[in-house]
């Protein structure tokens, strides 16, 4: 399964930029999005690195709200390596 996350821009450099999501931060190439005028401050979706599309940042909390839904419905692993819920 692929996933994509949304990511906040904090930092641009040419063809590659910052950009953080719930406080992890990580470069990310911008070459599929050239057509895309991005500033600091825009949400984009990222997969493996690049980004692939602009996000309006109510869709991009809309995309983090399913996502918390998703992980508080998965079974975690327990410390004995049980599978539980978290």
């Amino acid at each position: 399964m692929c996933l994509a996350i949304p990511m906040q821009i904090t930092r641009l450099d040419g063809d590659t930029a910052r950009a953080a999501s719930r406080g992890i931060e990580r470069d990310i190439d911008l070459m599929l999005v050239q057509d895309q005028a991005l500033v600091v401050g825009d949400f984009v979706i990222v997969h493996v690195g690049y980004a692939l599309q602009r996000l309006d940042p109510e869709d991009a909390l809309a995309t983090w709200r399913l996502l918390d839904e998703m992980d508080d419905a998965t079974p975690a692993e327990t410390d004995d390596g049980a599978l539980g819920h978290a």
